[in-house]
């Protein structure tokens, strides 16, 4: 579940690549309700905020499900 001001972030789902790059790829999921439930894939899982400067800012996250 994310969480998040709407108004200022949202929420994209990306690979490795658009992970370590803080890049979207054409045609990634984007989240922008502010309250965000996904499932996740086994493995490993990547997200980044997409609005400029945040993801370079940190604002990323792997997550890995087993």
């Amino acid at each position: 579940m994310f969480k998040y001001d709407s108004t200022a972030h949202n929420v994209v789902a990306v690979n490795a690549a658009g992970y370590k790059g803080c890049s979207a790829p054409r045609g990634a999921k984007v989240y922008t309700s502010g309250n965000d439930r996904v499932t996740l894939a086994r493995g490993t899982n990547y997200f980044i905020c997409s609005i400029l400067g945040h993801c370079q800012s940190g604002m990323k996250i792997a997550v890995t499900a087993a």
